[in-house]
């Protein structure tokens, strides 16, 4: 039964809106960059690297030690055209698990952060691969370009103007990032704004680290489709409320709640609670590699551990195809499309 439930979730047509390109590489080509960079290691080995870029099942469930993750990953990103071979294979490995529309979501600076490589440049190379690796593996493919709230202003400026600039070549949103703890969203409100104008689709990690403050911060401040995780909003319904009122959706992420340490385990996970209390939510991986999971694998996880079902999934799937950043045209067509491979 466990066998072809798993079968039955891997042969389902997905959707995933929150998908870090950083936290999605595949641990060969870690291994692969390290050896041709000169990066050193005291083995070219794949569990060698291991520990050091994905949560172990032994390993303190912390913010910290997820973030740290990422410090570790950002030694491989250089030199920048590393990011045209990590976005073409994480974009095959979502193909490869049924994925069909996938928002994949990357930080310029991560790329660029032992160089001088041009934030357009990383945008541009970006776009050029998803286009092209998206029509050879039958799957749609658009970018949110990323910054993370701990680093400056002038970072994300620099970010926001390459995302407009980059509209038309597949970009389609605007993120903020980072450690959510003493740095509030609203010091990039004009950054956001701007982008916004500019026809981007907004949306902000919030509600996970920090309490429901952390959302309203966002909600009031930011001009917010969508918020990154917002998992603490049940801890004011005021909050809640504001939510439904403005069909803010919630990109919500499982794995990676219980292995920040948010959630204590999958079963206490709020998603069931979030979705009677009738918020949107979407269901996704965050980072693949980080948590050692495919959008399957989360699904799975989803149903065996907490009370929802496989059609649950399916709902799910269209709330993601109703909330994706695409013109009103093209959103249609994608929620038709799915609405027909979900109930054929």
């Amino acid at each position: 039964m466990t066998d072809n439930l798993l079968a039955k979730i891997r042969a389902m047509p997905k959707i995933e809106l929150h998908r870090h390109l950083e936290g999605a590489v595949r641990l060969d080509t870690l291994v692969d960059i390290a050896r041709k960079n000169g990066v050193e290691m005291p083995e070219y080995d794949v569990e060698t690297i291991r520990p050091f870029v994905q949560m172990m099942p032994s390993e303190p469930r912390t913010w910290q030690n997820f973030l740290a993750k990422f410090q570790v990953l950002r030694q491989f990103f250089a030199p920048s055209e590393n990011i045209c071979r990590i976005t073409r294979e994480a974009i095959i490995d979502a193909a490869n698990d049924n994925v069909k529309y996938l928002e994949l979501r990357f930080t310029p600076r991560a790329w660029n952060n032992s160089s001088d490589c041009p934030t357009h440049q990383i945008v541009a190379w970006a776009c050029e691969t998803a286009t092209q690796t998206a029509k050879e593996y039958d799957i749609q493919v658009k970018l949110i370009v990323s910054m993370n709230r701990h680093e400056s202003l002038e970072i994300g400026h620099e970010a926001m103007k390459a995302a407009i600039d980059h509209k038309d070549l597949g970009v389609v949103g605007l993120d903020l990032a980072g450690v959510e703890v003493g740095y509030p969203a609203h010091l990039f409100r004009d950054i956001f704004h701007e982008a916004s104008e500019a026809g981007l689709g907004i949306t902000i990690h919030a509600g996970e680290w920090e309490g429901p403050q952390s959302i309203w911060d966002a909600i009031s401040s930011m001009k917010v489709d969508r918020i990154g995780h917002g998992i603490r909003v049940l801890e004011d319904y005021g909050v809640v409320n504001v939510l439904i009122d403005q069909g803010i959706i919630l990109e919500v992420c499982p794995s990676s709640n219980v292995d920040t340490g948010v959630v204590a385990d999958m079963e206490s996970h709020p998603l069931p609670r979030l979705i009677a209390n009738n918020i949107k939510t979407t269901i996704n991986t965050d980072d693949p590699l980080v948590s050692g999971i495919t959008l399957s694998d989360e699904y799975y996880r989803v149903v065996q551990q907490t009370p929802l079902a496989l059609d649950d999934l399916k709902k799910h799937t269209l709330v993601a195809a109703q909330s994706a950043f695409l013109q009103d045209k093209a959103k249609a067509e994608l929620v038709d499309k799915f609405q027909k491979l979900l109930y054929p």
